[in-house]
Order: structure tokens, then sequence, then C-alpha cells
């Protein structure tokens, strides 16, 4: 098992909601941030959410005021919660943790699909 271990993927209907987790297996005060990108189809990965240690968040232009992202020290977990979720969003969704020497650690993906 991997640094970062995601879950919560699936299919949804348009308008749905799902919950992305983050397992990391040590502490997350260890990171300088984590987060999540995506990749969809014949496109290059991109920025979906960070959440560095100060606890600020910061998003992606095309899900702000959808997603939330958070975390949870005591389980070792960020969370990516998806409201209002459209077709565009459909895309594998890693998760990401940066360490202080620069090197950024992913998870293995967890597949999104919207559609009806």
């Amino acid at each position: 098992q991997g640094l970062l271990v995601e879950s919560g993927g699936g299919l949804v209907q348009p308008g749905g909601s799902l919950r992305l987790s983050c397992a990391a297996s040590r502490s997350i005060f260890s990171f300088n941030f984590m987060g999540w990108y995506r990749q969809a189809p014949g496109k290059e990965r991109e920025l979906v959410a960070t959440i560095p240690m100060d606890g600020s968040t910061n998003y992606a232009d095309a899900v702000k005021g959808r997603f939330t992202i958070s975390r949870d020290h005591a389980k070792r977990t960020v969370y990516l919660q998806m409201n209002s979720l459209k077709p565009e969003d459909t895309a594998v969704y890693y998760c990401i943790a940066r360490v202080p020497s620069g090197d950024n650690y992913w998870g293995q993906g967890t597949q999104v699909t919207v559609s009806s």
C-alpha cells in the first residue's frame, strides 16, 4: 500500500454529489500541502484544489463554489466534497502530497464518472 490511498469515486448523475477521501500512511503534518488533481481522457492532469498546512484553500475556477477540500489530522485524511457535479467533471482524481524536500507523492487515482 502506498503513502496515499484514495477512495470514494464512482458513477453519479449530473447534479449529484460524491466525497473523495485520501488517507495518508503518516501524519499529514509532515506535508507542505495536500490536494487533488484530475485527468480526463485525452487531457493533461489539472489542479482541482489544494490545502496547505496553514489551512488555507485554493480551487480551480472550474470547481469554485461546488467543491470543498478539507482535512482531518486525527484520521490523516484529506477530503474532496464534490457537489453539483457536471459531465465535464468526469476524470480520474488523484491525491497529491508534497514533502518538505519538494518531492510530490501521488495516490493511485479514483475514477469519477458523471453521466445520466
